[in-house]
């Protein structure tokens, strides 16, 4: 079979696909071909994925469809994005090799990625916040990762000959990040065929959403910086369900939605989730665990991730400062407290960004196209509906009243007197 064109593989084809392939063959013994075991696990919205196991090892497949898979073909979208997933997983990787999976090759006729396979224990996050599982090393590995992936992205490290031929790169990217501009920051705001929420209960929840001008000013200026801000290459799609873990082993995956935009956003969206994780917990309290100490573990995780964020950022931004990168130039900012001041006004203003983003993003997973496990597998209506419209109000007012909070530990508060 000649894979010289794009074809979608299948179960079959696959094995024929990788015994032609030396870079995937090596990696699991494929010239026993007998001895496959393949196994399709996509259950995202836009790709198939494929675990092989072999004779001597294993690895998963990913390949981008052109469509989105949840819709089908009456929902095209480039394949190409496949492209810029495997391109960042190769960047993100270099420098924070610990929490992204190797990637072992790229067809970019076949929009295919093969990479590490991430073997149990480890599962989505999602998975585990549902099932009330703490990560010890979790907010110690998603600083470190985020620290490493935006800081080395950006001008704080770069020259601007080099961001502007990453941003002309990764303009590529576009269908993708016009996907999230609608799904994000303006369906919610609009009635739109593709949004739902849990009906009847939130029916006034979500059309409040549709009529609170204050919001749209809000989500306007968010829209602004997530179409125009290129600071450094961001995952794109940072939640909950695009992290893997165990208790001592944290993975991000699936970063297709990649492109030169806003740091704040990927902080935003895992800190958002994790937010949308704390408030479906009653939602899933039971006899004799109520989830109340499950809660303040994620409000700890929240707090611990940005302070932790924010202090390898400095400490990163120090060691660098006489460095190629051009946003501040060592012969002007060469008074210590002027630096300083530099990089506090620079970190306030990126909480207030990630506040922004974060909040945005709860509210479309509440009332916009695609939702949270998290909420979902709460069977309930009614008892799904309380955890949400309690989320969607934090959210709110998060989105509209962020510049308020000096600190992170302001927001944690400002949760706890939500919920």
């Amino acid at each position: 079979m000649s894979f010289e064109e794009f074809t979608p593989l299948n179960e079959k084809s696959l094995v024929d696909y990788i015994k032609a392939t030396p870079a995937l063959s090596s990696k699991i013994g494929a010239d026993k071909s007998d001895d496959l075991v393949i196994k399709e696990v996509g259950d995202g919205n836009l790709n198939f994925v494929f675990i092989v196991v072999g004779s001597s090892g294993s690895l998963v497949i990913k390949q981008a469809l052109p469509y989105i898979r949840c819709i089908g073909e009456s929902w095209p979208m480039a394949k190409e994005r496949a492209y810029f997933e495997a391109t960042t997983l190769r960047k993100h990787g270099n420098l924070s090799p610990d929490h992204v999976p190797q990637v072992y090759h790229f067809d970019r006729t076949m929009a295919l990625i093969g990479m590490r396979y991430l073997e149990p224990p480890h599962i989505i996050l999602r998975k585990g916040l549902i099932a009330g599982i703490e990560y010890p090393f979790l907010a110690d590995h998603m600083s470190d990762y985020m620290a490493k992936t935006l800081f080395f992205t950006s001008l704080l490290y770069h020259d601007t000959t080099e961001h502007r031929r990453a941003v002309t790169e990764f303009c590529g990217n576009v269908e993708l990040c016009r996907l999230t501009e609608q799904v994000v920051f303006s369906d919610p705001y609009r009635v739109s065929t593709f949004n739902r929420w849990t009906s009847p209960y939130l029916d006034d929840d979500a059309k409040a959403v549709r009529e609170d001008s204050a919001l749209k000013l809000e989500i306007a200026e968010l829209k602004s910086m997530f179409c125009e801000r290129a600071q450094a290459l961001i995952h794109g799609d940072l939640h909950t369900g695009s992290v893997m873990v165990t208790q001592d082993s944290t993975q991000v995956i699936d970063p297709e939605f990649s492109f030169i935009g806003p740091m704040g956003f990927d902080i935003g969206a895992y800190l958002g989730n994790l937010i949308l994780a704390f408030f479906a917990q009653d939602g899933h309290a039971a006899q004799g665990n109520d989830r109340k100490e499950y809660k303040q573990w994620i409000l700890r995780s929240i707090e611990q991730t940005w302070d932790l964020f924010n202090k390898r950022f400095i400490a990163l931004w120090d060691q660098n400062k006489d460095g190629p990168g051009e946003a501040y130039l060592a012969d002007i900012y060469n008074n210590p407290g002027v630096l300083q001041l530099v990089q506090e006004n620079y970190m306030r203003n990126l909480l207030l960004d990630s506040l922004g983003f974060g909040a945005a993003k709860m509210i479309r997973r509440i009332v916009g196209v695609a939702h949270v496990e998290d909420f979902e597998s709460i069977e309930e209506d009614k008892r799904r509906a309380v955890c949400e419209r309690s989320a969607l109000e934090f959210a709110k007012m998060l989105l509209k009243e962020r510049r308020k909070f000096t600190c992170i530990g302001e927001v944690v508060s400002a949760i706890q007197n939500q919920s």
